[in-house]
This record gives structure tokens, C-alpha cells and sequence, in this order.
């Protein structure tokens, strides 16, 4: 396949979710929200054609990989884990990556934030999208410029800007 799919966009990434946690139950339409929200960051951004997965799990095991990866000891909404590696020879997509996302720190503040989960839990397959890609929020210029990225892919998602009431920023 080529880099532009059919009628000339932009190849979506090949995204693989994979649902680790019971409580996800619940949302049954948390892996298409993650799916288009990765696919909408994607097409915004002109991605090349890659491969990711995204984890849906729950408090317990992203803080022990919170603890084991980054030295925190704590559970935290989202997390990505960037591959690095270079694209293979051939039609095999590279590997972009893994986000890992937690139930029940996207639910508490999905509640504290008065959004719908839905909003929130993409609002985050985003910024691990974008983490995934390079991008980061160490300083106040590289935030500013994450944040309104994110602002401008979940605008083309109906999702308002989670950001303007002050919102959790990743």
C-alpha cells in the first residue's frame, strides 16, 4: 500500500487496541473512540502509514508501569512508549508505539472536569498520538504548541477544547 489510501488521503495508521481490564466493560465504544481520535490525529498531521497499539487498562497496572518506567509511583491517565524504530523494507508499517490508558483516572477526571468520558478518553488517545510522534510538553512553548494541536484534531471530533475550563493537561 502506498502512503495515500484510496482517493488520495492520507493512509490511517494501523491502530490494534487491546482491552486489559475488565472495568472497560462499561464503555463499549471506548476502542472506536480511541480508534477515530488516533485516525483524526493522523490525517491533521500527515502522518506516514504506521502501526500502534493502545491498551485500555486500569489504575493498578499503568502506575506499576508509571513506577518502572518513569519513576513514578503513582496511576496517571495516559501513557505512550514510543518504538523508535525505523520503518522495515517492504509494505510492513512501522511501529509507532504503545499508549496505555487507565479507567478509572480517565473516569475521575472525565467527573472532576464535568466532561462526557467519551471527550476525555479521546482528548487522551490524542496526546499519547502525539507523544508517539515526537511531541512533548516539557517546556511552556512545546505545551502551548501540543495543546493547541490537540485542540485543533478533537475540534474535527466535535470535542470541545478540553483545555478551557482549565482542564488535566498529560
Amino acid at each position: 500500500m502506498t502512503e495515500r489510501a484510496r482517493g488520495g488521503r492520507k493512509a490511517h495508521p494501523q491502530i490494534e487496541v487491546m482491552v486489559q481490564s475488565a472495568r472497560w466493560k462499561t464503555r463499549p465504544r471506548a476502542a472506536g473512540t480511541v480508534r477515530r481520535a488516533v485516525a483524526a490525529a493522523a490525517q491533521a498531521l500527515s502522518t506516514a502509514p504506521g502501526a500502534l497499539a493502545i491498551v485500555l487498562t486500569d489504575d493498578s497496572a499503568i502506575r506499576a508501569l508509571n513506577r518502572d518506567w518513569r519513576g513514578h509511583d503513582a496511576p496517571t491517565n495516559v501513557l505512550s512508549f514510543p518504538s523508535g524504530a525505523t520503518r522495515p523494507g517492504g509494505d510492513a508499517p512501522h511501529h509507532l508505539g504503545d499508549i496505555v490508558i487507565a479507567y478509572q483516572t480517565v473516569r475521575r477526571e472525565a467527573d472532576a472536569e464535568h466532561k462526557p468520558f467519551g471527550h476525555h478518553l479521546a482528548h487522551l488517545a490524542v496526546h499519547g498520538f502525539l507523544h508517539l510522534l515526537g511531541y512533548d510538553h516539557q517546556n511552556i512553548r512545546d505545551a502551548r504548541r501540543m495543546e493547541r494541536l490537540e485542540v485543533r484534531i478533537l475540534a474535527q471530533l466535535a470535542v470541545p477544547d478540553p483545555y478551557a475550563g482549565g482542564g488535566v493537561r498529560g
